[in-house]
Parts: structure tokens; sequence; C-alpha cells
């Protein structure tokens, strides 16, 4: 971890894949300001839009994706808040680690010393998608003390375990990065997305080149495998929390998941949007974001 490429193969490879991160960054449809904030377990690179008096609204992407992926909710929310979108500290992305997460309380610790570095107090709304919709969980579960809201999208397990038939693939493409492959698990992932037509399939393009790009520029990290929450677990989540989730995803049955959470914890607000899979902040955008800021706003 002393090479002056960390966490990147080589130079070459931290060049090819930061010059394609920049050439991306520049479709990012706001001002911002871009901060690397230093905490024990490395650098995190964050992504500031929106005004300094706004309330802080925290955003965490997916697995192999990066504060970028929010273009389609970054207009609308920083509009009504300060955002920081992050670019996880053990992904791809600007972050750098020193040192390897080994354990799912290792994020909520990151995150803590991230939210100080940022001066942020008790007042934080966190939102997460996919993988870092996990990361939101395991840390409101942990620091409800420093939260307003909650909100969480198609979280990677937390409420139900992922399909066998999603895992293979998924687990498959993680060592094998091929490009191949990666469009074949990206266009079922995001199959709403890529049936609404042209565009919809150049933004899955999109994110196949960045995952296949990103096999071939990082070194291979120890993944933190997501948890299942308990039953006990989920009814202490006692911050307003909001589970959004795509009618048509992937991961697990979206009925079976909203119906353990009526049954289990009906203190978190449920909603599955239509026509949707894993691509919901993509194919249901506009829906989303909306979704979002009236749960933000509601008294």
């Amino acid at each position: 971890m002393n090479e002056s490429y960390h966490p990147f193969k080589s130079e070459k490879a931290k060049e090819k894949y930061l010059a394609f991160n920049d050439k991306h960054a520049k479709l990012w449809p706001v001002p911002s300001k871009n901060k690397c904030i230093e905490t024990s377990n490395g650098k995190t690179f964050v992504r500031i839009s929106g005004a300094e008096d706004k309330p802080p609204l925290i955003l965490l992407p997916g697995d192999t994706e990066n504060s970028l992926s929010w273009m389609p909710q970054i207009k609308d929310f920083s509009e009504h808040y300060q955002t920081y979108a992050l670019d996880n500290i053990y992904d791809n992305g600007r972050s750098i680690y020193y040192r390897p997460l080994k354990k799912p309380r290792d994020f909520v610790h990151w995150l803590n010393e991230v939210f100080d570095a940022l001066n942020l107090k008790n007042n934080i709304n966190l939102l997460g998608f996919s993988y870092g919709g996990w990361i939101t969980s395991i840390y409101t579960l942990a620091h409800p003390e420093r939260l307003n809201k909650t909100i969480l999208i198609s979280p990677s397990s937390t409420v139900f375990q992922p399909r066998i038939r999603y895992l293979i693939p998924a687990i498959f493409v993680h060592f094998f990065p091929f490009h191949f492959f990666v469009k074949k698990l990206v266009y079922w992932e995001r199959k709403c997305l890529v049936k609404q037509g042209e565009l919809g399939r150049a933004i899955a393009d999109q994110m196949t080149e960045d995952i296949v790009l990103a096999g071939r520029c990082f070194k291979k990290g120890k993944f933190i495998d997501p948890t299942v929450l308990s039953d006990h677990d989920l009814q202490n989540l006692k911050v307003p929390i909001m589970y959004l989730i795509g009618e048509k995803e992937v991961l697990y049955p979206a009925d079976k998941v909203v119906k353990r959470l009526n049954d289990i914890a009906p203190q978190i607000k449920t909603i599955i949007v239509p026509d949707a899979s894993h691509d919901i902040t993509h194919s249901r955008a506009e829906l989303v974001n909306r979704k979002v800021l009236d749960f933000l706003q509601e008294q």
C-alpha cells in the first residue's frame, strides 16, 4: 500500500481510470466542490453540492459505483439540501484506503470519522443505494443520535437474503470482470432501464464500461458481505426510515421484503416503485426524487 499508485494496479492504470472518471464528472449537472477527507482508514473523496445553509444529505453509492452514480438525483436534492456524495472508501472512485476494512463495524467507524471531519453534528440525513443502503442501515442502528432521517433504496441484504441466481453471476463478475459477463449482469439488473430505449441502454453501457475498466485498473480488495438484520435490529431502527424498492427487483422479491418490514418493523415506511428493478434511481429517477424529498420534508 506504499506505492504511489495505490489502490490501483499501476501508475498507468491510475492515470487511465482517473481520466475516465474526470471525463464522466464533467456531466455533473450542478456546481460542486471536491474534498478529500482524512480518516484512519484512508482518504475519502466527497463531492459537495448545494448551499451551505441547507440541511446535510449524505449519499452512499452501490457496490462498484461512486459519487457520480447520483447524477439523476443531484440537481433535485441540491435545491433543498447541501449534498455530500461519497466515493466509498473500499470501492471504485477517488477514495484511497490505507488499511483494508474487515468487518461491518469498520464502515460505521469510517462514516463517523467522515461526518466529524465535515463538521456535521446530529442532524444528518443519510441515503444509501444497494451496498450503500446496507451501510446506511448498520450506521443507523449504531448511531441513531446523529441522524435526522434515513432512506434505504434497494439495499443489499439488510432485510432479505439475495437470490442465489443473482449471487452466482455477481460473484463471478467480481472475480472475472470481462466485458461480456459484466454487460450481461448489468443489463439483467437494469432490465427496466434497458427497456426504456436508446438512452436507457446508453446509461447501462456507461455502467458496464466503468465496471470493466475498474476491474482492470484497481487491485482486488476484500469484499465484506452485507448482512441481513435480525428482527430485533429492524425493530430497533428508531430513526424515521423510508425503504424504496423496485417492483421487479432482481436481488430479492419486493413483496416478501415489504411484508417482512410491515410485519416486524411497521415504523419503517415502505414503497414499491412500479416498472423498476435494481435500476430504480435511473429508470424511475423523477418518482424516486419526489418520494425522497417528500419524506425528508415531512414534519
